[in-house]
């Protein structure tokens, strides 16, 4: 499961493009409805750019994006000029160490304890390297060793996102986790140097473009109400939206709320968030969001697209 609300966007994606199609005569132009595949991790946006999406198919003016988020009540519009959202990296470390008897570890090097203080040791990268003006996220989301309780194994293996805002933070970053790898497993007496495997997931930031974002969010306040647009701000998450706007096309992400305003209200009186997207128990408030959503890129659509 990818508890992301891609089924929710794409329902609204797919009552956007009947509604502009049933009425056909309140708008001029070309609309091209994009269904990408490997929005995360699988370079989609870079695949069907490659495979000619701007040469078989009418290149666009612009470029309209919407995502559904856990901060805001459902039905509320978000939106960012500028810099919104992170670059990401997927990472791949593998620890090795001398397997051995759980009884007789000093007979061994043990890769799971090696682990577990290279994932401590990377943490000081953002805490005590990194300027902190300058975001920079490192989550250690997998880790998998061993198969028995009385067995030291042979290696243990982390998967990692790392999130930056820009390529010399990124590099920087980078540089660190490997250099941080080899030494923890120096100190460990590791029989070998760990294996690093660094795979770009969105590799620029999504940069919205500042003056058709405000134009966008001017209309939709027009038409949803000043206080259902509102300015959010930047974000580590990641989007490979980025690379139609590095295609040089003129392109706007906007976020759509999606939690129970009553849920939310809760959430922020006791500091409890609400479950967030890639949480099992994600959820987006259904009916409200997936109206509104419709609603918005309808509006968003017919202010880039008017007839008079």
């Amino acid at each position: 499961m990818h508890a992301c609300g891609h089924d929710l966007h794409m329902a609204a994606w797919a009552g956007a493009a009947r509604l502009m199609a049933d009425h056909r005569d309140r708008w001029r132009g070309t609309l091209v409805l994009v269904g990408q595949p490997a929005e995360e991790g699988g370079g989609g946006a870079k695949a069907m750019l490659s495979d000619g999406l701007f040469t078989r198919f009418p290149r666009p003016d612009f470029a309209l994006s919407f995502h559904d988020d856990d901060t805001m009540p459902a039905g509320t519009i978000g939106y960012r000029p500028g810099l919104f959202r992170a670059m990401s990296d997927s990472i791949s470390i593998v620890v090795y160490g001398r397997g051995g008897h759980a009884a007789m570890p000093h007979g061994t090097v043990d890769p799971v304890v090696l682990a577990s203080r290279l994932v401590i040791s990377l943490q000081t990268i953002v805490s005590r390297e990194n300027n902190p003006v300058d975001p920079v996220v490192i989550t250690v989301g997998s880790i998998h060793g061993g198969t028995q309780g009385n067995v030291i194994p042979d290696e243990v293996r982390l998967q990692l996102s790392v999130r930056t805002y820009t390529q010399e933070v990124r590099s920087r970053t980078l540089a660190a986790i490997r250099r941080v790898a080899r030494a923890e497993a120096a100190a460990a007496a590791a029989p070998r140097e760990p294996q690093v495997v660094v795979t770009p997931s969105s590799d620029a930031p999504v940069i919205n473009d500042v003056q058709l974002t405000l134009r966008l969010a001017d209309r939709l306040k027009q038409v949803l109400g000043e206080p259902n647009v509102v300015e959010m701000p930047p974000k580590m998450t990641s989007e490979d939206f980025a690379e139609y706007g590095r295609a040089g096309v003129r392109s706007s992400l906007l976020h759509i709320g999606a939690v129970d305003p009553a849920r939310l209200k809760t959430a922020r009186e006791t500091g409890i968030p609400v479950p967030a997207p890639h949480s099992p128990e994600w959820a987006p408030d259904r009916a409200t969001t997936l109206k509104a959503a419709v609603r918005a890129e309808v509006t968003a659509l017919l202010e880039l697209l008017r007839s008079n």
